[in-house]
């Protein structure tokens, strides 16, 4: 994803809701399901990408995932 290729989505936020936390959570899912590469999901986030990657450690999100069974090979070796 480029700056160029964006798509506006315009969305009513409660007043309690900053947009800069909608943006990051918003990507964090889109990292999360696989709909999002970690740099597009950084830049979306409009984070470095060490920010992100420590903001994701932070939730709980893993930025790698193996297979069940090729992590046990991984940890049989």
């Amino acid at each position: 994803m480029k700056i160029a290729d964006k798509t506006l989505l315009e969305v009513a936020l409660p007043p309690f809701v900053q947009k800069e936390d909608a943006r990051l959570l918003l990507a964090v899912k889109l990292f999360e399901t696989g709909r999002l590469s970690f740099g597009q999901a950084a830049e979306m986030a409009r984070m470095s990408k060490r920010g992100f990657l420590d903001t994701l450690g932070e939730m709980g999100v893993p930025v790698a995932s193996y297979p069940e069974a090729g992590l046990a090979a991984e940890l049989d070796w």
